[in-house]
């Protein structure tokens, strides 16, 4: 089956956890990745307070606008809205896609985590720009998801939905190149760049590997 070509912008996202920025700033990271090839940042919180979250948002605005790269929100439609976002990825239970396309409007990008190829399907039925698989393989980084799709996961996956679909969850150098392979556009990573000695380098060896 044929699928929409893909948007280049969606090829490596990065996705922040602090806790694994080896007590780095959440900036200086992120300015290192883009340097390194990042195409897109997701924003992602779990453990502060709204403040402390729009905070970072508008840092890393400032920061990505200029480079003309995709800030993606995780979760928060409202921080979204706030800093003006160019995107939001959504899970299973937060505000459903069709009132985060009335309040964001037709431009951004809604992206939403899939579990399965029934929530792949609703979800580009009611009119998400993109999938995020979640999880291709086991993490530690995110403790709440279901068991893992793996490779055949994408292929069933992307034989059931035309929008482009981005792979998360345990997605490193040894593997990245093989979830492109089964049938995502894209991939999505935390520690493989957060945690990262170098994370610029570490963005350039991944995106080399994604071809």
């Amino acid at each position: 089956m044929t699928h929409v070509s893909m948007d280049s912008r969606l090829l490596l996202h990065l996705v922040t956890d602090r806790t694994l920025s080896r007590g780095r700033s959440l900036v200086e990271v992120v300015q290192e990745a883009v340097a390194g090839g990042v195409t897109c940042v997701q924003l992602r919180e779990k453990n502060c307070s709204t403040r402390e979250f729009l905070d970072e948002a508008l840092l890393l605005k400032e920061l990505l606008q200029p480079l003309g790269l995709p800030l993606i929100i995780n979760d928060r439609v409202d921080i979204a809205l706030s800093v003006g976002a160019d995107g939001v990825h959504l899970g299973q239970t937060d505000l459903p896609i069709s009132h985060a396309r009335r309040l964001l409007g037709p431009d951004c990008l809604i992206g939403v985590s899939a579990e399965s190829v029934d929530d792949a399907i609703e979800a580009q039925q009611q009119g998400a720009d993109y999938i995020g698989i979640s999880p291709v393989f086991s993490t530690p980084t995110k403790t709440d998801t279901a068991p893992a799709l793996g490779l055949e996961g994408i292929r069933r996956i992307r034989e059931q939905v035309q929008i482009p679909l981005v792979g998360i969850g345990g997605i490193n150098l040894t593997n990245a190149r093989q979830v492109r392979e089964a049938g995502a556009d894209g991939v999505a990573v935390v520690s493989a760049i957060m945690s990262a000695e170098s994370p610029r380098q570490a963005a350039e060896i991944m995106r080399g590997v994604l071809g």
